[in-house]
This record gives structure tokens, C-alpha cells and sequence, in this order.
């Protein structure tokens, strides 16, 4: 069973100040990645985040994607010559 702080804990969480952490700004990144984002969340990331962290996030990401791409169409391909 995953523990889940109460709303209260996880709105503290949200409204601390300083910069986002790297778990927070990775997660960020994925939900934007799938499309989905809650509102306080992207709040929060345009008021403490850093673009810098988002652009070389994004990147990796993005590179990550492209590259397990590659990999499926290979082993697809392999396969399918066999």
C-alpha cells in the first residue's frame, strides 16, 4: 500500500518557496510529454521552475523517445525479414 500525504501536505508541497526539485520538474515534463497536466501543477512550474531545467528535460526526453523508436522499428524489422 503507497502512502498518499493529505491534501493539506501535498498543497505545502506544491506552495513552498524556492526552485522546483528534479523529481518535480521530471514529473513535469512526463505528464507534458502525455498531454496531461493538472492546473496547480503547471502553476507551480511557471512560478518556480526554471526553463533551462524544462528545455534539457525536454531534450532528453525527447531524444529517449526517438531512440526507443529506433529500437522497435529495428527489432520489428529484424523479425519481420526472418
Amino acid at each position: 500500500m503507497s502512502h498518499t500525504p493529505p491534501d493539506s501536505e501535498r498543497d505545502k508541497e506544491q506552495d513552498a518557496p524556492g526552485d522546483l526539485t528534479l523529481w518535480q520538474t521530471f514529473q513535469s515534463v512526463l505528464w507534458a510529454m502525455l498531454g496531461v497536466q493538472k492546473r496547480s501543477n503547471a502553476k507551480r512550474d511557471f512560478s518556480r521552475g526554471k526553463a533551462s531545467h524544462f528545455i534539457i528535460l525536454g531534450i532528453l526526453f525527447g531524444l529517449g523517445f526517438v531512440i526507443s523508436l529506433i529500437f522497435v522499428a529495428r527489432l520489428v524489422l529484424q523479425h519481420a525479414t526472418q
